[in-house]
């Protein structure tokens, strides 16, 4: 039995797992039959957790295997003190929780926000367990020429990280996301874009501030962005392997992207998925912004099946 406190008002009915594989304690939510149907992964991104996927979960797990793990720093995960919390622990955690522990192959990647390059990271070293990616409202770090520049261009337009750079640079990044248990809603619909307010309950606001408590529990939501903003050349990412990208750019691919989106906005993110998959389908939704399993859970679960069916 779940604790009424941790189900959020009956809006997050699954049991916790916890992996001690990375050195830390991380939740993942494992549902659905081990054999039999696909595996799904679903990756958050900035600054929500795996309740964020919470409306696919149930659906989807009665035909398929379907794991939500929480990144360190985030949701019901630890936030050990002596971590970076850069991209590449966070893909060095995944693949101790799907390869060491649980062994997962024939992978369907569902990939939101900064899951794009952790889920990326983690495909780039196992292509041979992925079979399928499916990406909303993020973007998908191969290493392909123009990539660099539509980032480049797309901090300098984006409402959020127009905010986050001038927050660095005036100090306050670190406060007002080290205080992300109460600005939380601010940066969701604000910064980023819900097109559905109404969706904002009580149990929502307790359920996406839950995990930060203080500012010592915020170090994974405050290096996200500070880590882009402000990147450490000694820490940047080894290019990728071109095998192994050109592997993964044999793989099925889709975009449902949310069209209001005002962090990763379409206008560049659109291009650098097809930089990787110029064949591979898009998906615009007119009315959806940042958080697509927010704005349109409906319509995403619908095409996320259609993907797995058709592929």
């Amino acid at each position: 039995m779940i604790p009424e406190h941790e189900t959020f008002d009956g809006t997050w009915p699954f049991p916790a797992r916890y992996c001690e594989a990375a050195g830390f304690r991380q939740h993942y939510v494992d549902e659905g039959p081990r054999r039999g149907g696909e595996t799904l992964v679903l990756l958050h991104g900035e600054p929500t957790w795996g309740y964020l996927w919470r409306h696919l979960i149930g659906p989807l797990s009665g035909q398929h295997r379907v794991v939500v793990p929480d990144h360190m720093g985030f949701g019901k995960s630890e936030t050990p003190p002596d971590r970076g919390y850069l991209a590449d622990e966070h893909v060095d955690n995944l693949e101790r929780l799907l390869v060491g522990e649980l062994d997962l192959r024939g992978i369907t990647l569902v990939l939101h926000d900064w899951g794009g390059p952790i889920g990326t990271g983690f495909a780039l070293r196992h292509p041979d367990r992925v079979s399928r990616i499916l990406a909303t409202n993020t973007v998908l770090p191969l290493g392909l020429p123009g990539y660099a520049e539509l980032m480049r261009d797309n901090m300098a337009d984006s409402s959020w990280f127009r905010w986050a750079r001038a927050a660095h640079a005036d100090g306050s990044l670190e406060v007002l996301l080290g205080n992300a248990g109460h600005t939380i809603t601010h940066l969701m619909l604000a910064l980023q874009t819900i097109t559905r307010p109404q969706i904002v309950t009580p149990a929502w606001i307790r359920a996406y501030s839950a995990h930060f408590t203080s500012p010592a529990q915020c170090r994974g939501v405050i290096r996200f962005p500070q880590q882009l903003v402000a990147p450490d050349p000694d820490t940047a990412p080894a290019p990728p392997d071109p095998a192994a990208v050109a592997a993964l750019q044999g793989k099925p691919a889709l975009l449902v992207q949310g069209m209001r989106d005002t962090a990763l906005l379409p206008r560049y993110t659109v291009p650098a998925f097809r930089l990787g998959y110029p064949a591979a389908p898009v998906v615009e939704l007119a009315d959806a912004g940042h958080f697509t399993p927010e704005d349109a859970p409906e319509t995403l679960l619908a095409l996320v099946e259609l993907f797995l069916q058709s592929t």
